[in-house]
């Protein structure tokens, strides 16, 4: 299996509101950079999707160091998520699980992989972070840029609405 270093990073201007998301992709002499961003979401989102889209980069099953500095992300990953699928998707207080939709497709891009999760302390220095950080912010930059102010707030007040709702299904296991 190939090795690969890849650091990941989400950013939010409000929360919600427009976000950003990167990834650096290194292996051996390579060097991938993936960035994006979205009128209306969460810090937690982009910092999901950075990750999902980080590893659905790699070609082949890999063996993976990923640094990141959300908790949320390594914790979730790590600790949390076994419990969420036995439970069918609930929390421990018995709640629908956040961002479940992109839990289940992180829970699927890491399944080739051999993946060993590392937090990092954000702007703290760590070259890759840092980088990560610049382009998840250059990307939420370019989203404002797009949009006008009455776009952003239609796609924050369209993004709320649809948060609201995914909390109030009852969402069945599935299998």
């Amino acid at each position: 299996m190939q090795d690969v270093v890849i650091h990941s990073d989400g950013a939010c201007h409000g929360n919600p509101g427009p976000g950003g998301r990167a990834a650096v992709l290194a292996s051996g002499q390579h060097k991938r950079e993936l960035s994006g961003g979205v009128a209306a979401t969460t810090n937690n989102r982009m910092e999901l999707q950075a990750a999902i889209e980080a590893l659905s980069a790699l070609k082949g099953p890999c063996t993976v160091e990923f640094h990141t500095d959300s908790n949320y992300l390594r914790d979730g990953i790590t600790k949390w998520l076994r419990g969420w699928k036995r439970n069918g998707w609930r929390t421990a207080a018995k709640q629908p699980v956040k961002n479940e939709d992109l839990w289940r497709r992180l829970d699927a891009a890491v399944a080739p992989h051999t993946i060993k999760w590392h937090w990092v302390k954000g702007h703290a220095g760590d070259a890759g972070n840092e980088r990560c950080d610049e382009l998840a912010t250059a990307a939420i930059a370019a989203v404002k840029q797009k949009h006008s102010r009455e776009q952003l707030a239609e796609s924050l007040r369209e993004f709320n609405a649809s948060m609201k709702a995914a909390a109030t299904v009852d969402w069945l296991p599935l299998g």
